[in-house]
């Protein structure tokens, strides 16, 4: 793979250029109809035979738009004629099946529905009579079963405005039902919750934002008054969204399918193909640009050249139990720009710096207060997720800072402090276990910071109020205890086994270092011991070996007060 972007991605012809070196890798690992796609063996809640569904579907994330926008792939082109002739056929040995209820299928459906509209001379017209039935029938399917309450009712609006467009049945109860559906995850100044889970995160963005934002540009003429409310909606929610990518172009590791990675910034690809610029087009344009190259510069995919679970590297600790092998190709929805025609002023702008922005910001429907530090942005929030079952909850929601730069690490057990590996928490030492802030009970964001208030444990009950400095943080905890025990306050994780790799415990103080950024923890209220946590490798999500300073506590029963102090820096510039 080509790995050096940095100003060579500024084109149209560029832009396909990345795409096509990011999918070519995939064309020997098509089956024999072309219907399954096998890119590896890993297991996730779904059976195989949808495993590799949902990887032949994903790439079409970036195919329908490369097309769309005039873009000729004569392989792909006749991978996916033949596979979704297959893969809708009973008689087919690579039928993908038929559904029950919250089926993965129906996610799958969503891109194949996207080509549907978009580019049917490449996905529709070529197919002969049969498998036009066989094809819009199964996608009909899901208006026969139910839906989670969350992002996938919208997979249902694709596919019903995709066989609508193309003259098949449709239901259009349903496809109202869902997009009314939808306006109730609404909030406010833009912000949507991902339906009853209550969770705003990434799925915000590059779900519930893109896929409405796509309805607007398809349906515009027939739905102009909802089309508008969409568009509304995206430049208010684009307004506080960008507080999420620092000045390099690195966007928070915070929530959820993390795995998608570049996807991102797809959001604001979905901003210029619905013709929304809450700023100017080059603005936009460099934001895409620098996140881009941000990440092909780091080892996301594999010797293939085929994309990898995981986030800064391939790792299976922080994966969802919904991640399989094609999973992470949903970050080819970035590549929606494609669709941009030619003349279109996206392609020769120039990839323009972020705007002026505040430093420090509340963003009070998405519970999070925001800092801009030089080189990196963290965010701090009060952790009022509880655990979701999808794997990693209390590390990608319930951290006190989610760093651009300084990303956060996954536990591998409980068991030790070491394996808990947990950054910016308060970590409670018991009978041999680790006990972390998994969700609270009661939170408020005002000037002073992000206070919560939560229980780690039986009988402890902590209030911690967290308020950022320029040069990083201040947390308060006052913890109500029944039981004696030790409590670790832990900065961020820091990237060892580098050039200038200097760990320090002194005092109450603990530091670690190297050659671009370091982070230190000091005790200012309490009496505690600086500590070096040896995280587990292949426990954060951005480096294979990091180093945790922290400050150990021991905590009496009854009332405790301490303060400690978290500075950090990052020196490197992309």
């Amino acid at each position: 793979m080509k790995t050096d972007w940095d100003g060579k991605l500024s084109s149209k012809e560029e832009f396909r250029e990345l795409l096509l070196e990011i999918v070519n890798p995939l064309i020997p690992y098509y089956s024999e109809e072309k219907a399954e796609l096998n890119l590896g063996v890993t297991a996730t809640t779904y059976g195989r035979r949808t495993i590799e569904l949902e990887a032949f579907s994903r790439p079409l994330w970036g195919l329908v738009p490369f097309w769309a926008g005039g873009g000729k792939a004569p392989e792909f082109e006749e991978i996916y004629r033949k596979g979704l002739a297959a893969g809708t056929n009973p008689d087919s040995p690579e039928y993908w099946g038929g559904f029950r209820s919250f089926d993965q299928r129906f996610v799958e459906m969503a891109a194949i529905s996207y080509g549907l509209i978009l580019s049917p001379e490449k996905t529709w017209d070529p197919l002969c009579e049969t498998e036009k039935d066989n094809l819009a029938n199964w996608l009909y399917g899901i208006n026969e079963y139910n839906l989670p309450i969350c992002n996938w009712i919208l997979f249902a609006v694709l596919v019903n405005v995709a066989l609508k467009k193309l003259g098949r049945k449709y239901d259009a109860k349903k496809l109202e039902y869902y997009l009314n559906g939808a306006d109730t995850f609404y909030l406010g100044d833009g912000w949507y919750q991902d339906g009853d889970s209550g969770q705003k995160d990434y799925y915000v963005s590059f779900a519930i934002h893109f896929y409405t934002l796509f309805y607007a540009r398809v349906m515009e003429e027939e739905d102009k008054e909802r089309s508008q409310i969409y568009k509304k909606r995206a430049e208010l929610f684009a307004k506080q969204f960008i507080y999420w990518f620092d000045d390099n172009g690195a966007a928070l590791p915070y929530g959820r399918s993390l795995s998608y990675r570049f996807s991102q910034v797809s959001f604001w690809c979905a901003c210029l193909i619905a013709d929304v610029t809450p700023f100017p087009v080059g603005v936009i344009k460099g934001l895409i640009v620098r996140h881009l190259c941000d990440w092909m510069k780091k080892p996301i995919f594999d010797r293939d050249g085929v994309l990898t679970i995981g986030y800064g590297y391939p790792n299976l600790v922080m994966g969802e139990r919904y991640n399989g092998p094609g999973s992470p190709y949903w970050a080819l929805k970035t590549f929606a720009v494609l669709m941009l025609p030619d003349d279109h002023p996206f392609w020769p702008a120039k990839a323009e710096p972020m705007p002026e922005l505040e430093t420090q910001i509340q963003l009070p429907y998405a519970d999070m207060m925001i800092y801009r530090y030089e080189n990196h942005t963290t965010a701090f929030v009060p952790g009022k997720y509880s655990p979701s079952g999808h794997g990693q909850t209390p590390a990608k929601y319930g951290k006190f800072a989610y760093d651009t730069r300084f990303a956060v690490n996954m536990a591998k057990s409980t068991c030790e402090i070491h394996e808990a590996a947990p950054d910016s928490m308060l970590a409670f030492y018991i009978n041999g276990y680790v006990y972390v802030r998994r969700g609270c009970q009661d939170f408020s964001l005002s000037q002073e910071g992000v206070i919560s208030r939560w229980s780690p444990y039986p009988g402890i009950s902590v209030e911690t109020v967290i308020t950022p400095t320029s040069a990083g943080h201040i947390r308060k905890h006052t913890i109500e205890s029944d039981v004696e025990c030790e409590a670790y306050d832990c900065g961020f994780a820091v990237e060892i086994d580098v050039e200038g790799e200097k760990l320090t415990e002194s005092g109450s103080m603990a530091r670690v270092e190297n050659c671009y950024c370091f982070c230190e923890v000091t005790a200012k209220g309490g009496e505690g011991r600086g500590n070096v946590i040896g995280a587990d490798p292949n426990t954060n999500l951005l480096h294979p070996m990091t180093r945790i300073p922290a400050v150990c506590y021991s905590i009496s029963k009854g009332r405790n007060k301490i303060v400690t102090e978290v500075t950090a820096q990052y020196d490197r510039k992309w």
